[in-house]
Protein backbone atom coordinates (compact mmCIF):
# COMPACT_ATOMS: atom_id res chain seq x y z
CA UNK A 1 0.00 0.00 0.00
CA UNK A 2 2.80 2.21 1.13
CA UNK A 3 5.04 1.48 -1.65
CA UNK A 4 2.19 1.62 -4.32
CA UNK A 5 1.64 5.45 -3.31
CA UNK A 6 5.07 6.58 -2.49
CA UNK A 7 6.42 4.99 -5.75
CA UNK A 8 10.36 5.00 -6.14
CA UNK A 9 10.66 7.25 -2.77
CA UNK A 10 9.76 4.24 -0.63
CA UNK A 11 13.38 2.50 -1.27
CA UNK A 12 14.67 6.18 0.59
CA UNK A 13 12.66 4.83 3.86
CA UNK A 14 15.28 2.69 6.47
CA UNK A 15 15.53 -0.88 5.28
CA UNK A 16 13.16 -1.58 8.09
CA UNK A 17 10.90 0.88 7.81
CA UNK A 18 10.47 -0.45 3.83
CA UNK A 19 9.83 -3.94 5.80
CA UNK A 20 7.04 -2.45 8.43
CA UNK A 21 5.37 -0.21 5.47
CA UNK A 22 5.34 -3.61 3.11
CA UNK A 23 2.88 -4.95 5.75
CA UNK A 24 -0.04 -5.99 3.02
CA UNK A 25 -1.82 -8.79 2.06
CA UNK A 26 0.66 -9.46 -0.87
CA UNK A 27 3.62 -9.64 1.24
CA UNK A 28 1.31 -11.91 3.61
CA UNK A 29 2.82 -10.48 6.93
CA UNK A 30 1.25 -8.52 10.08
CA UNK A 31 3.36 -6.13 12.23
CA UNK A 32 2.77 -5.83 16.22
CA UNK A 33 5.15 -3.43 18.57
CA UNK A 34 5.71 -3.51 21.50
CA UNK A 35 7.22 -0.92 23.15
CA UNK A 36 7.04 2.05 25.67
CA UNK A 37 5.29 5.88 24.98
CA UNK A 38 7.88 8.20 26.72
CA UNK A 39 4.86 10.15 27.29
CA UNK A 40 1.39 10.98 25.87
CA UNK A 41 0.38 14.69 26.39
CA UNK A 42 -2.63 17.12 25.23
CA UNK A 43 -3.28 20.60 25.51
CA UNK A 44 -4.97 22.96 27.88
CA UNK A 45 -8.18 21.78 30.12
CA UNK A 46 -10.80 23.30 27.73
CA UNK A 47 -9.30 20.57 25.09
CA UNK A 48 -9.93 17.27 27.66
CA UNK A 49 -13.85 17.03 26.67
CA UNK A 50 -13.27 16.68 23.36
CA UNK A 51 -10.73 14.07 23.89
CA UNK A 52 -13.08 12.19 26.23
CA UNK A 53 -15.63 12.03 23.64
CA UNK A 54 -12.83 11.09 20.87
CA UNK A 55 -12.17 8.03 23.38
CA UNK A 56 -15.89 6.88 23.17
CA UNK A 57 -14.93 5.64 19.88
CA UNK A 58 -11.57 4.71 20.04
CA UNK A 59 -10.40 8.58 18.37
CA UNK A 60 -7.15 10.11 20.73
CA UNK A 61 -6.81 9.50 24.42
CA UNK A 62 -7.98 12.30 27.47
CA UNK A 63 -5.38 11.27 29.20
CA UNK A 64 -1.62 12.61 29.76
CA UNK A 65 0.92 10.16 31.01
CA UNK A 66 4.87 9.09 30.74
CA UNK A 67 5.93 5.75 30.38
CA UNK A 68 3.10 3.79 29.30
CA UNK A 69 3.34 0.49 27.74
CA UNK A 70 2.18 0.80 24.07
CA UNK A 71 0.99 -2.07 21.34
CA UNK A 72 0.18 -1.08 18.03
CA UNK A 73 -0.94 -4.05 15.55
CA UNK A 74 -0.59 -3.50 11.99
CA UNK A 75 -2.62 -6.75 10.14
CA UNK A 76 -4.10 -6.66 6.56
CA UNK A 77 -7.43 -7.45 5.19
CA UNK A 78 -10.05 -7.37 2.99
CA UNK A 79 -12.96 -5.17 3.87
CA UNK A 80 -16.82 -5.89 3.44
CA UNK A 81 -16.34 -3.32 0.57
CA UNK A 82 -13.57 -5.59 -1.72
CA UNK A 83 -10.46 -2.87 -0.49
CA UNK A 84 -7.31 -4.15 1.01
CA UNK A 85 -7.07 -2.11 4.49
CA UNK A 86 -4.52 -2.26 6.94
CA UNK A 87 -5.17 -1.82 10.65
CA UNK A 88 -3.16 0.68 12.21
CA UNK A 89 -4.49 0.30 16.26
CA UNK A 90 -2.65 1.58 19.13
CA UNK A 91 -3.28 0.10 22.87
CA UNK A 92 -2.12 2.22 25.93
CA UNK A 93 -1.86 0.60 28.79
CA UNK A 94 -2.73 3.42 31.07
CA UNK A 95 -3.49 2.52 34.83
CA UNK A 96 -6.78 1.20 35.50
CA UNK A 97 -7.62 1.65 31.70
CA UNK A 98 -6.48 0.82 28.78
CA UNK A 99 -7.42 3.45 25.96
CA UNK A 100 -7.54 2.37 22.20
CA UNK A 101 -6.51 4.97 19.10
CA UNK A 102 -8.24 2.92 16.28
CA UNK A 103 -7.28 4.00 12.48
CA UNK A 104 -8.13 1.63 9.02
CA UNK A 105 -5.48 2.52 6.22
CA UNK A 106 -7.25 2.12 2.98
CA UNK A 107 -6.13 1.92 -0.57
CA UNK A 108 -8.05 3.90 -3.46
CA UNK A 109 -9.45 2.01 -5.98
CA UNK A 110 -6.89 3.58 -7.73
CA UNK A 111 -3.95 3.22 -6.26
CA UNK A 112 -3.00 6.52 -5.93
CA UNK A 113 -3.52 7.26 -2.51
CA UNK A 114 -4.56 6.06 1.37
CA UNK A 115 -6.98 6.96 3.06
CA UNK A 116 -7.42 7.01 6.96
CA UNK A 117 -10.33 5.71 8.52
CA UNK A 118 -10.62 6.96 12.62
CA UNK A 119 -12.50 5.20 15.26
CA UNK A 120 -14.46 2.27 15.90
CA UNK A 121 -17.18 3.14 13.02
CA UNK A 122 -15.18 5.00 10.63
CA UNK A 123 -16.91 8.19 10.81
CA UNK A 124 -13.76 10.82 10.37
CA UNK A 125 -11.91 10.52 7.46
CA UNK A 126 -8.77 11.94 6.07
CA UNK A 127 -6.54 11.44 3.15
CA UNK A 128 -3.07 10.81 3.78
CA UNK A 129 0.16 12.94 2.42
CA UNK A 130 3.48 10.27 2.67
CA UNK A 131 6.98 12.07 2.02
CA UNK A 132 10.12 9.70 2.68
CA UNK A 133 12.43 12.21 4.72
CA UNK A 134 16.49 12.50 3.68
CA UNK A 135 17.55 10.64 7.08
CA UNK A 136 15.10 7.96 6.21
CA UNK A 137 12.26 8.42 8.24
CA UNK A 138 9.28 8.49 7.22
CA UNK A 139 6.28 11.76 7.35
CA UNK A 140 2.59 11.66 7.42
CA UNK A 141 0.52 14.68 7.11
CA UNK A 142 -3.69 14.43 7.49
CA UNK A 143 -5.47 16.43 5.13
CA UNK A 144 -8.69 17.67 5.80
CA UNK A 145 -11.26 15.30 7.94
CA UNK A 146 -14.81 14.59 6.10
CA UNK A 147 -17.26 13.37 8.46
CA UNK A 148 -19.62 10.28 6.81
CA UNK A 149 -22.30 8.63 8.09
CA UNK A 150 -25.26 7.51 5.47
CA UNK A 151 -25.88 10.07 2.95
CA UNK A 152 -24.30 12.54 4.60
CA UNK A 153 -20.73 13.60 3.86
CA UNK A 154 -19.13 16.56 4.93
CA UNK A 155 -15.90 18.72 5.72
CA UNK A 156 -15.17 19.18 9.47
CA UNK A 157 -14.87 22.67 9.88
CA UNK A 158 -11.31 24.14 10.80
CA UNK A 159 -12.57 25.60 13.95
CA UNK A 160 -12.95 21.80 15.62
CA UNK A 161 -10.43 20.29 12.59
CA UNK A 162 -7.02 19.08 13.69
CA UNK A 163 -4.22 18.33 11.44
CA UNK A 164 -1.77 15.06 12.55
CA UNK A 165 1.42 15.02 11.87
CA UNK A 166 3.22 11.44 12.44
CA UNK A 167 6.97 10.80 12.38
CA UNK A 168 8.50 7.07 12.31
CA UNK A 169 12.11 6.13 12.07
CA UNK A 170 14.65 3.52 12.74
CA UNK A 171 16.87 3.68 15.63
CA UNK A 172 20.03 1.87 14.53
CA UNK A 173 22.00 2.11 17.99
CA UNK A 174 18.80 0.92 19.80
CA UNK A 175 17.48 -1.53 17.69
CA UNK A 176 14.12 0.23 17.73
CA UNK A 177 11.48 2.12 15.90
CA UNK A 178 10.70 5.77 17.46
CA UNK A 179 7.46 7.58 16.78
CA UNK A 180 6.09 10.98 17.30
CA UNK A 181 2.86 12.04 16.76
CA UNK A 182 1.23 15.76 16.83
CA UNK A 183 -1.95 17.13 16.69
CA UNK A 184 -2.74 20.65 15.94
CA UNK A 185 -5.96 22.88 15.82
CA UNK A 186 -5.20 25.81 13.02
CA UNK A 187 -6.68 27.84 15.93
CA UNK A 188 -6.02 26.82 19.45
CA UNK A 189 -2.56 24.97 18.82
CA UNK A 190 -1.44 21.73 20.30
CA UNK A 191 -4.65 19.28 20.94
CA UNK A 192 -2.70 15.88 21.49
CA UNK A 193 0.15 13.55 21.10
CA UNK A 194 2.59 11.10 22.12
CA UNK A 195 6.15 9.91 21.40
CA UNK A 196 7.92 6.86 22.09
CA UNK A 197 10.23 3.79 21.27
CA UNK A 198 8.92 0.08 20.14
CA UNK A 199 10.18 -3.04 18.73
CA UNK A 200 8.56 -5.10 16.54
CA UNK A 201 7.71 -8.42 15.18
CA UNK A 202 5.78 -10.33 12.06
CA UNK A 203 3.81 -13.38 11.90
CA UNK A 204 1.88 -14.67 8.52
CA UNK A 205 -1.51 -13.80 8.08
CA UNK A 206 -2.78 -16.82 6.45
CA UNK A 207 -1.71 -18.85 10.04
CA UNK A 208 -3.51 -16.09 11.99
CA UNK A 209 -5.80 -13.53 10.10
CA UNK A 210 -7.19 -10.64 11.92
CA UNK A 211 -7.96 -11.48 15.98
CA UNK A 212 -11.55 -10.42 17.12
CA UNK A 213 -12.41 -7.02 17.81
CA UNK A 214 -9.55 -5.27 15.61
CA UNK A 215 -11.77 -4.37 12.38
CA UNK A 216 -14.41 -1.38 13.12
CA UNK A 217 -18.00 -2.08 14.00
CA UNK A 218 -19.07 -0.20 11.06
CA UNK A 219 -17.08 0.18 7.30
CA UNK A 220 -17.30 2.98 5.23
CA UNK A 221 -18.13 2.45 1.64
CA UNK A 222 -16.60 5.86 0.57
CA UNK A 223 -12.94 5.67 -0.40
Amino acid sequence: MFRTVLGPDFDRLHPRLQRRFSVGLASGEACTGHGVMERIWHGGAFVKPFLALGATRNILVPEAARNVPFKIENVPYTDSHGRETVTFVRTFDLPGRPRRFDAQMVLSPKGDRILDYLGTHQHLASELHLHAEADGSLLIRSGEHRFREGPVDVRVPELVGATAEVRESYDDRAGRFRIRVRVVNRYFGPLFGYQGSFEASYTDIRGHGVRPGLRPVREEPRA
